[in-house]
């Protein structure tokens, strides 16, 4: 087995055990509104820096990470303000549920991992 293929299998363990690991359960729903349940690493952080003066501000950056190959589709940023975007849901860790939109996707397609950074979702 080669690299890559060794560190795509070591996914399954690094962010699919919910038991002893860091995986989480997500829902994800498609512009279509079919959901699945999967199992990946969330954040939510209320941190940020300001690039343009290096100072800590208040704000909020979630992200999702999946293992590729546990999707049946990858799901995209949908830009079209008329067309229902893809969603991707959470509890916290005090059990608080979040929704999401799906603002930018980054598979690296080498070792089968997609990283989804979020938005807060008001479907209003």
């Amino acid at each position: 087995m080669g690299l890559r293929a060794l560190a795509e299998a070591d996914l399954e363990f690094i962010l699919e055990d919910s038991e002893g690991g860091f995986g989480y359960p997500i829902t994800l729903t498609n512009p279509d509104g079919d959901s699945v349940s999967v199992i990946g690493f969330s954040n939510d952080i209320a941190l940020l820096i300001d690039p343009e003066t290096g100072t800590a501000i208040s704000g909020r950056r979630a992200s999702i990470a999946l293992r590729i190959s546990s999707l049946s589709e990858l799901p995209v940023r949908v830009s079209d303000r008329v067309k229902k975007p893809w969603l991707a849901a959470f509890a916290d860790i005090n059990g608080n549920p979040y929704t999401f939109k799906i603002a930018e996707t980054h598979p690296d397609r080498a070792i089968g991992l997609v990283t989804c950074m979020l938005e807060l979702y008001d479907d209003c």
